[in-house]
């Protein structure tokens, strides 16, 4: 009696953490639900910052929309510092961080050990149109809108044939203007600014 008690109470938690895992899972699989008040960014759109991103190089600027508390943002760290070692060199990389806790560039450089600049411009998500985290916004040299959109299809960032945001910088770097991404690159999926949700 008392072995057949312990295993539905370790068959009852399994089932538990089964569940917990599965509905975590399935939900980051969900679009981010669209604001009522969302204005759509084109592609192509001149992106105004008012200063904060001043192109002092000439390169294209990728702007990397991170929210700390996000769990998908956690999960894309690694595949986002891989882009920035592999594309460092030619492309201008900032994270731009979106969250109602207040946080330091040298906070945020320090945990996950980015050597890049940390912006906390919480109207760069507006004007780039972007309302979840996180997101990918690839700016070519004059400040135009080429790529906003996701990094892959995969939580991990694991599928190479839907590494988005390395396939929009690969064609900006080789000046392909008919670029056309699917759906499900361009729908906003993760955690809803800004509180994470």
């Amino acid at each position: 009696m008392k072995k057949a008690f312990v295993f539905f109470w370790l068959i009852l938690l399994f089932s538990a953490i089964g569940y917990l895992f599965w509905y975590n899972d399935i939900i980051y699989q969900l679009p981010t639900p669209i604001p009522k008040n969302y204005k759509s960014v084109e592609i192509g759109s001149l992106i105004a910052s008012n200063g904060t991103l001043d192109n002092k190089h000439g390169k294209p600027i990728f702007l990397h929309f991170f929210n700390p508390d996000c769990p998908c943002s956690r999960f894309n760290m690694k595949h986002f510092k891989s882009l920035v070692k592999e594309y460092g060199d030619r492309i201008d990389f900032r994270v731009v961080v979106l969250s109602p806790k207040s946080f330091t560039s040298e906070t945020i450089q320090s945990k996950f050990d980015l050597q890049i600049p940390i912006l906390f411009d919480e109207t760069l998500a507006t004007a780039c149109g972007v309302y979840s985290t996180p997101q990918a916004v690839l700016l070519d040299q004059e400040q135009h809108l080429y790529y906003r959109g996701n990094y892959n299809t995969t939580r991990y960032c694991t599928d190479e044939k839907t590494s988005f945001a390395k396939i929009a910088l690969n064609g900006l770097l080789k000046k392909q203007t008919d670029l056309v991404f699917s759906e499900a690159a361009l729908k906003s999926y993760g955690c809803t600014l800004p509180d994470c949700k």
